[in-house]
């Protein structure tokens, strides 16, 4: 005997059904990446706080789809009421937990508590999809389309999350703005679903008082990034932007301005000289020519500030990935001042590219007499590649014969074996390493690598009218005390990453 094929809808509504699948899935993985994204940026360990969000989350969605068994009746007007509890509480998750951070004692239990509850609810959907269609399409069709259409809108929002939505509207913005689009969903799916339901009416209600709710939020976020900022910075916020790459926010307060990259600490303006001295000088000191200087990194121009100070310098090429940092330097008037304008003199030229792949693409015979690293702490594998055997493998083809290579290598003191990593690393790429440190108070003891191709002698003179550093005490830079003394360390290479780990977990007992 044959069997009766399902009864199927009109073409029109089942392509609006599928098209609701495929906006539901983005959705759902947009919150996981908003909530791992929060969890990085306040509580830093990226690596692991954005692990620990996804399998948290995706754990919950399994949670979800199996209580999905024990919702037998009303599976429409369930559908339409998940959507709008995923709408409000996935859209308002982030500026609440942003503005809870600082002013909440147990800030993570709260932030599990969220990410456990809107994952078990984005979880109920797809099974309940499923079982709303099963009586209008053949089994394997309706499976391999929702199926496909839930990879698909991952897919979707893995790409528009970092690369439009953040960027565009920031993270705050974008939370809201995803839970109006479920809540649209939501209203949408009173007339998909219409004779399946009694009283759409009151559903649609609902799920007009939920996008009025999330409108309010959209329309407040700058607002309420401003409030959850302030209890994370001490000083007042003076400038915040987010962009492609990064947040950067700029406070002010009892006489000096501070740099934050993503909730992290760049420079204070009180004493930033101390450490861009110890980078720049001692390298210039140790090459055998300064006309040609290559800085990677550095965007702020307080390390070509220094550079500028050695009247042989010819050429001073910056690259820094983010164009608004660069623009930032030269832009905002505090930063310009402080670094003395440095990023418009004539013999600078900026590139906005990333680092390893700038480098990648030279040719062979440009080579550069002096070469900075001045990137942020390796906290996360798209910063930790720049601190690999590959990277330094790459700046050694391009440095000149008698050339010199300064990096800053965070805290000998803090995260110790993070520091030695970085000089077996580059010892493992070719180089003559002497490390040296310096005390900068808004970091504590800060380390850095000087590094040649050749074993070489330690400089001897400086560049007169420093603030913090003279020839006398150089070699005291280069001395380490017991408890910086070098430990045994592994190699940081690409396919590896363990520097990120070894600086994550260092940092994180600090904190």
């Amino acid at each position: 005997m044959e069997t009766a094929e399902p009864e199927r809808p009109p073409a029109a509504r089942t392509a609006a059904l599928f098209a609701a699948v495929l906006l539901v899935s983005a959705c759902g993985l947009a919150y996981e990446l908003a909530a791992g994204a929060l969890a990085s940026y306040v509580l830093g360990d990226s690596v692991t706080q954005f692990s620990l969000v996804i399998g948290l989350y995706l754990s919950a969605m399994g949670v979800g789809a199996y209580l999905s068994r024990w919702l037998d009746r009303g599976l429409a007007r369930a559908f339409v009421e998940v959507e709008l509890g995923v709408a409000l509480l996935g859209g308002w998750s982030v500026p609440v937990l942003f503005l809870a951070f600082g002013r909440v004692a147990h800030f993570r239990p709260l932030l599990w508590a969220a990410v456990l509850l809107v994952g078990t609810l984005v979880g109920l959907e797809i099974p309940l999809f499923l079982r709303l269609l099963r009586r209008r399409l053949a089994f394997k069709e309706l499976v391999a389309r929702v199926l496909s259409l839930d990879y698909l809108g991952a897919l979707v929002a893995s790409i528009l999350f970092p690369l439009l939505f953040v960027p565009r509207l920031g993270l705050v913005r974008t939370s809201l703005v995803l839970g109006a689009v479920n809540a649209l969903v939501a209203l949408w799916s009173t007339w998909l679903l219409a004779d399946e339901l009694r009283a759409p009416g009151r559903l649609r209600a609902r799920a007009l008082l939920v996008l009025a709710v999330l409108g309010g939020g959209v329309a407040a976020a700058d607002r309420l990034t401003s409030l959850s900022e302030e209890a994370l910075f001490t000083d007042p916020i003076v400038f915040a932007r987010q962009t492609p790459y990064q947040r950067i926010v700029v406070t002010a307060g009892r006489g000096s301005f501070q740099l934050f990259l993503d909730g992290n600490l760049q420079f204070s303006s009180s004493d930033e000289y101390r450490y861009h001295e110890a980078l720049v000088h001692p390298a210039m000191a140790a090459a055998a020519s300064r006309r040609e200087v290559l800085v990677l990194g550095g965007g702020d121009g307080l390390a070509v500030r220094e550079i500028l100070l050695h009247p042989d310098v010819a050429h001073v090429t910056l690259v820094d990935l983010d164009p608004e940092m660069t623009a930032l330097a030269v832009g905002l008037p505090m930063v310009r001042e402080l670094n003395r304008g440095s990023l418009l003199d004539a013999r600078v030229r900026v590139v906005n590219d990333d680092a390893m792949a700038w480098l990648a693409g030279l040719p062979a015979a440009r080579r550069f007499d002096v070469v900075f690293a001045d990137f942020p702490d390796p906290n996360n594998f798209a910063l930790g590649k720049l601190y690999t055997t590959r990277f330094y493998r790459l700046v050694r083809a391009h440095l000149a014969p008698g050339g010199a290579f300064a990096v800053q290598a965070t805290s000998p003191l803090l995260a110790r074996r993070s520091f030695w990593c970085i000089a077996a690393t580059l010892e493992a790429a070719g180089f003559a390493v002497r490390p040296y440190h310096t005390a900068v108070p808004s970091f504590g003891e800060w380390g850095f690598m000087l590094a040649r191709t050749e074993p070489f002698a330690l400089p001897g003179t400086l560049q007169p009218g420093l603030r913090s550093l003279t020839a006398a005490q150089l070699p005291g830079l280069f001395s380490f005390g017991p408890d910086l003394a070098r430990v045994p360390a592994e190699v940081n290479r690409l396919d590896n990453q363990v520097l990120v780990h070894t600086y994550e977990e260092e940092w994180r007992r600090v904190e």
